[in-house]
This record gives structure tokens, C-alpha cells and sequence, in this order.
């Protein structure tokens, strides 16, 4: 399958192209303040055995992980 170029090729397009209208950028996102005590979906890697260990008492798994995060922050100095 042939790629088509980014650019064009032909003086006449190249040209044309020029004279395009702008597109308008995008407005930037307005960051909000994030409520107090709400909880944000976020991705991260863990380790399998951690994750096991904190599954192995069923249900709740994520809240156990959530309150164990909060006291090693609670207990840093």
C-alpha cells in the first residue's frame, strides 16, 4: 500500500495549502478545584503479591489499599 505524503508534492497544492485558514487552537482545559474527600480513578502498576495480599480478604480491596497509603502519610514526618 503506497503512503501518501504529509506534504504536498505539487508546487500548485503546496501553495494552496499556504493560504488554508488557521484552525483556532484548542481553549485550554480549566482546571477545576477537586472536591474535598471525592476519590480519582487513577492507573498504577502494583506489584502482583501486593495485590493478592490485599484481595485475599475479599471485598474492599482497593479501600484496604486506599487506608494503607493514608497512614504511611500520615505517619511521615
Amino acid at each position: 500500500m503506497a503512503q501518501t505524503p504529509r506534504r504536498p508534492v505539487n508546487p500548485k497544492d503546496a501553495a494552496e495549502a499556504l493560504f488554508r485558514p488557521v484552525k483556532k487552537p484548542a481553549t485550554p482545559a480549566i482546571e477545576r478545584a477537586a472536591l474535598p474527600n471525592t476519590k480519582e480513578l487513577v492507573s498504577i502498576k502494583i506489584d502482583s503479591d501486593i495485590i493478592a495480599h490485599f484481595q485475599a480478604d475479599g471485598p474492599g480491596w482497593q479501600e484496604r489499599i486506599n487506608a494503607t497509603l493514608r497512614s504511611a502519610i500520615d505517619q511521615a514526618p
